[in-house]
């Protein structure tokens, strides 16, 4: 019996539904993840732990996602540039720039395109296989 592979993944989203949405998802991708709810826990988490990737709702309380992302940016870490999948339901008023020019990989519109964002995670997780 061979032993698993798991990608660590942070789950930075306020809403319980979404959340155990995404995780019921990410469990089928052999994901372990960890959840958090605010901008703050997400920093808190990341300078504890590892993570292969992060997908990040940008309207957290606390503090936003898009300023979380730009200070995980920021902080020079062992392992590198952890990819960041952005997601948010109420950001269409921005223009995509602003979430790429804070530091994410790639970018979601709420409701998320659940094969597209399956897509992404194996795209920013094969290399920790």
């Amino acid at each position: 019996m061979t032993e698993v592979d798991y990608k660590n993944v942070l789950v930075a989203e306020d809403s319980s539904v979404i959340q155990n949405l995404l995780k019921k998802i990410l469990l089928f991708e052999n994901c372990k993840i960890t959840s958090a709810k605010d901008g703050q826990s997400v920093l808190d988490k990341y300078e504890k732990d590892d993570y292969d990737l992060i997908i990040m709702d940008f309207n957290l309380p606390v503090m936003s996602g898009l300023e979380a992302t730009k200070k995980i940016r920021s902080i020079k870490n062992k392992k590198g540039k952890v990819p960041i999948i952005g997601i948010s339901g109420n950001a269409k008023n921005l223009p995509e720039s602003t979430f790429f020019e804070a530091g994410v990989n790639e970018y979601m519109q709420k409701p998320l395109d659940y094969d597209k964002l399956i897509e992404l995670v194996k795209k920013y997780t094969a290399s920790a296989e």
